[in-house]
Formats: structure tokens, C-alpha cells, sequence
């Protein structure tokens, strides 16, 4: 049955995932104005990636190779992973129903307790936690106002460890607590994943950004390039 806005509720009658092995195929962006290749299944998916459930690949991610994050690691820099799984709504443009709502659509999240001790860690020593794209940064503040939320009586900042839904919208206005600086791609237009950016770096600085990769000639979207907001 159809339930709109694309989507489609279906009852297969073997796995969902060997339904896809199957017969699906990598959604790469169709911006790319070709179909898939075998190598896609390689190329479009992140180093560290581990758990199936994301409908595409985080694209900050996929500016990482082992050797990169070896290098980083020989320079000192501490390495740590999340998991969120991309949503199908991540794709589409806001709705003035988003904005009244000051929600999104739901994607599922997890933030180890070694993670959250890292990041403790980190703040306590003065050091800065970098998020590698949207998707860590949705992550980790959801995990950390969740928290916040609980009943939780030991609401030390080590214990905001956790897993669950998310359909916080970041925007202008939002207060990070996690996130001192973002890695992302250059992102849609309408879409809440710059309102996301916007609310980070400002939105008059991201639009200078903007204009200056345009100007530039940098390639936007998935397999594009990246900056990193400090």
C-alpha cells in the first residue's frame, strides 16, 4: 500500500535483506546520470562502516580511507565511531509541516559507553570533539539532550551513553553540547542538513562558503567535497 510522499509498506515474503541481495541495487545519487557498477557497492560506502539499516552512506564519511585514519591516528587524534542509520527522509526538502513541528523524520541511533567516556574525556582536557558529517552530530546531541531528558539520577557526562530514536531538527538557535567542529559536504538547498550546517558555523558565513564553491567550481553532494567548520 502506498503511504505517500514515496513511500511504499510492502510484505515480502522472504528477508527484507536477502530480498535486496537479490534483486536490489547500490542507490547511488541520481545526479551521477548513470546506473550502477559493480564497484559502487565499494565505493559508495563508508571505511568504518559496520551495521546494515542506513538507506545510503553518511557522505562525510566517505572522504576516509584506512590510510587516512592511520595517519590522523599517528598525529594523535583519537578515533571513535557511532552508529545512526540514514533515513529516507534525509533526501527530501523541508516541509512547512517540519518547521511547525520543529521535528523530523525519525532515524535510529547508538552511542557506546567507551564513546561517551572518550568524549568526557576529551572535553575535560580542553580538546576539541570533531564531527565526521551530519549524522555524528545528530547522533551524539541527540544522545546527550536524551540524556539530559531521563530520569536518569547519575547525570554525569560519561553516562549519556545510549540507543534509540531521534527526530531532533537542528536549526538556528540550537545549542550544541557535544560537537566543536563538523567535517560535512556541501549539501542541498531546502534540505535540513544545511539548516543543520547553518546552525553550526551561521548562516550568513555558510552562504559565503556557498558562493565561494560555487565560484570555485567544488563538486556538491555525495561523492563532492568537503569543509571543515571550526
Amino acid at each position: 500500500s502506498y503511504r505517500g510522499e514515496g513511500e511504499w509498506l510492502v510484505k515480502p515474503s522472504i528477508p527484507t535483506s536477502e530480498m535486496m541481495q537479490e534483486s536490489g541495487s547500490v542507490p547511488i545519487p541520481p545526479y551521477l546520470r548513470r546506473d550502477n557498477v559493480p564497484t559502487d557497492q565499494h565505493r559508495y560506502q563508508t571505511v568504518f562502516a559496520e551495521h546494515a539499516g542506513a538507506v545510503a552512506a553518511p557522505t562525510a564519511g566517505l572522504h576516509f580511507t584506512p590510510e587516512v585514519l592511520d595517519a590522523l591516528r599517528q598525529k594523535g587524534v583519537h578515533i571513535h565511531f557511532v552508529t545512526l542509520h540514514v533515513g529516507i527522509g534525509t533526501f527530501r526538502n523541508l516541509r512547512s509541516e517540519d518547521l511547525d513541528a520543529q521535528k523530523l523524520h525519525q532515524e535510529w541511533f547508538e552511542i557506546t559507553e567507551d564513546v561517551a567516556q572518550a568524549i568526557t574525556h576529551c572535553k575535560q582536557q580542553g580538546n576539541k570533539v570533531i564531527a565526521v558529517g551530519t549524522t555524528v552530530t545528530r547522533c551524539v546531541e541527540s544522545a546527550w539532550l536524551q540524556f539530559q531528558n531521563s530520569d536518569n539520577p547519575l547525570k554525569t557526562r560519561d553516562n549519556f551513553h545510549g540507543s534509540g530514536y531521534t527526530d531532533i531538527f537542528i536549526q538556528p538557535g540550537f545549542q550544541f553540547q557535544v560537537v566543536d567542529g563538523l567535517l560535512t559536504n556541501f549539501h542541498l538547498p531546502k534540505s535540513s542538513l544545511l539548516m543543520l550546517v547553518s546552525a553550526f558555523a551561521g548562516r550568513e558565513r555558510v552562504l559565503e562558503c556557498y558562493h565561494y564553491a560555487i565560484q570555485e567550481q567544488y563538486r556538491f553532494f555525495s561523492y563532492g567535497d568537503a569543509m571543515l567548520i571550526l
